[in-house]
């Protein structure tokens, strides 16, 4: 898989990130997923010793926006881990609740990928991340972010939503998972 240009940004810290379920499967719509997608985040929170500035689970995807040090991973390194073991700790999950047509959908994407490695897939390969390069674009990122789950319908208002970061923003609530929000 090429590196699509990311030789180039050495030094960027700032990137704002989706990645995407298979098939746009709505599986974040069961909270038992969404804790295990942030126990994983978490873990190489700790391990890569990023900062998340922002972050919305929505039911097929996840938006974020994170500060690297580039001397402790890239973004690729993140995503690759976070990726590849929450879809494991998931799909184990998925399997235990016996939700067959979920299983199916992920051992038939593997299939159709050609993927001889993988029994399953549950993200899509790649994912997709922009480097902010400003205060204003990252205003305009977490605003985004932020309103994602206003304009699913899935909430009235932005910090209503359990697994965002308005939360954090608006009602100063880091239980879910603690974000940087003294950024500025």
């Amino acid at each position: 898989m090429g590196l699509r240009g990311r030789q180039l940004l050495k030094g960027e810290e700032f990137f704002f990130i989706t990645t995407t379920v298979v098939h746009h499967a709505k599986v974040f719509i069961k909270k038992e997923y969404c804790d295990i997608l942030l126990h994983n985040i978490r873990y190489y929170q700790q391990r890569y010793k990023f900062e998340i500035l922002g972050y919305a689970t929505m039911p097929s995807h996840l938006h974020w926006i994170i500060e690297i040090k580039s001397s402790q991973g890239s973004v690729s390194d993140i995503m690759r881990d976070v990726k590849k073991y929450s879809a494991w700790d998931i799909m184990e999950a998925i399997e235990h609740d016996g939700q067959t047509n979920l299983i199916k959908l992920f051992e038939d994407s593997a299939y159709l990928s050609n993927s001889h490695s993988q029994k399953r897939k549950f993200w899509m390969p790649r994912f997709d991340d922009e480097v902010i390069h400003n205060e204003g674009m990252l205003l305009t990122k977490l605003g985004y972010i932020h309103n994602n789950p206003v304009k699913a319908g899935l909430v009235e208002n932005p910090e209503d939503y359990i697994f965002s970061s308005a939360r954090n923003y608006i009602l100063d609530d880091h239980s879910v998972i603690n974000i940087k929000t003294d950024w500025k």
